[in-house]
């Protein structure tokens, strides 16, 4: 049971016939009397555990920026509902607002919304509603926590994204897809070309050279199907801040960025977060290496190079 301070002023309103009467009994009249009403508005309030609760959360959002959550509440009982509503949401989610006043009516459903700006990374946890059913009087009502947990996960700011415009043209650049006036660096046989002043003489191809009248030279493209592991250090040393953040944060920024760029040029990549023990574990998606097979056969290329030797290696586990 709870009461709200129309009760307290009930009470309190007891001292005015008590100094008029100057008798005892009229204290215990007017406090039975204050019983009784609270009891019959107790027993008028509609029962909070009627309630139908249902939440609709993002999957993620990112430190910093704000996502909204929906709460579901349908009115299963007979009566409506009057009261307070509070969403306990942990406070560094951010959540706003987290009460708010409900009149619903037998059969209806209403939807609430909060806003969430979390401020720290992780998973940022509601464990349960509480739901306070007044009854027509203002009196008392009723009181209970029903258990509806949720999850929102909280990742890393991911600041860094600003320089991927650049670095993915650096990318383009080196895989040949933007004419450029240099040749681009790789491992990799492309394809042959007349020789142009500038070019590397160590990359003249004699025996095509004497086969035609001009000199000829090779063109590298950079490898591509490789493992990238990136290790990142969760040990006590990284709590030490770096500006405004600590050291565990700026090295996620940056295995972010090299896995963003890594993935788009089409290698695999893996991260690990470890201290004493190993804490967390990204694997890459085996359908990526599916695929990459795909194009592999369809090009009509040998199994027996390095690359394709290791695509087999990988697609086998």
């Amino acid at each position: 049971m709870a009461v709200t301070g129309w009760f307290v002023a009930l009470v309190a309103l007891g001292v005015v016939p008590i100094i008029a009467t100057d008798s005892d009994l009229a204290l215990l009249v007017w406090l039975a009397l204050v019983a009784v009403l609270t009891t019959l508005d107790v027993l008028l309030a509609a029962s909070p555990r009627r309630l139908r609760l249902r939440r609709e959360l993002p999957a993620a959002v990112r430190l910093g920026e704000s996502a909204v959550a929906r709460l579901v509440v349908v009115n299963d009982g007979g009566r409506t509902l009057r009261g307070l509503l509070r969403d306990a949401w942990q406070p560094s989610a951010g959540a706003a607002p987290t009460r708010r006043r409900v009149v619903l009516r037998p059969g209806r459903a209403v939807t609430l919304t909060a806003t969430l700006t979390p401020f720290r990374r992780g998973d940022r946890r509601a464990d349960a509603v509480t739901v306070r059913s007044i009854g027509p009087l203002r009196l008392a009502g009723r009181q209970a926590t029903l258990e509806l947990p949720g999850t929102v996960r909280v990742l890393p700011r991911f600041s860094s994204r600003k320089h991927l415009p650049s670095r993915l043209a650096r990318l383009r650049e080196l895989d040949g897809r933007t004419s450029v006036m240099v040749r681009g660096q790789g491992t990799e046989f492309d394809s042959l070309r007349e020789y142009v002043r500038g070019d590397d003489v160590r990359s003249i191809d004699w025996r095509a050279t004497a086969r035609r009248d001009d000199l000829v030279v090779r063109t590298w493209r950079p490898e591509r199907d490789r493992r990238v592991v990136v290790v990142v250090d969760s040990g006590r040393t990284s709590a030490a801040r770096v500006g405004d953040e600590p050291r565990l944060d700026t090295a996620i920024e940056s295995a972010l960025l090299l896995g963003a760029l890594a993935s788009r040029a089409g290698d695999r990549v893996d991260v690990v977060v470890f201290d004493r023990r190993v804490r967390g574990r990204v694997r890459p998606d085996r359908r990526c290496c599916r695929r990459w097979s795909t194009r592999w056969r369809r090009s009509r290329r040998s199994w027996s190079t390095p690359t394709g030797r290791r695509c087999l290696r990988w697609c086998a586990r």
